[in-house]
């Protein structure tokens, strides 16, 4: 197990990983610092819950905007034909988004038991 410390809004983290994702990991929160210097700018001096909640939204509309770019069934699907409609690029974003839960998990853990 690795540790890598992300800083999001001038505030460090040390965050657990598996060994070999630290620059994943920090790629990920260089996305979250963007978010947060952009709403800053946006809405000037706001509290720490408040943008990470708002980081949150931001990047949960990235998502879906994501989802909706890359999946386009021509009719809705059931049953076994619902499970042929699913695409490469549908499984590797499902893989991504249940690897990011984690890290969220993981960092919400921590930011608890501050």
């Amino acid at each position: 197990m690795a540790q890598v410390t992300v800083t999001i809004n001038a505030r460090e983290y040390p965050i657990a990983c598996e060994s070999g994702q630290e620059a994943r990991i920090l790629q990920l929160a260089g996305v979250l610092e963007e978010k947060a210097r952009l709403l800053k700018d946006i809405s000037g001096q706001i509290s720490e819950n408040m943008l990470l909640a708002m980081i949150g939204i931001l990047v949960a509309d990235d998502l879906l905007e994501a989802r909706k770019n890359n999946t386009a069934p021509s009719a809705p699907a059931t049953g076994e034909d619902a499970e042929k409609t699913i695409t490469a690029a549908d499984r590797e974003l499902s893989a991504r988004l249940r690897i990011v839960s984690e890290k969220i998990k993981a960092v919400a853990k921590q930011i608890e038991s501050l």
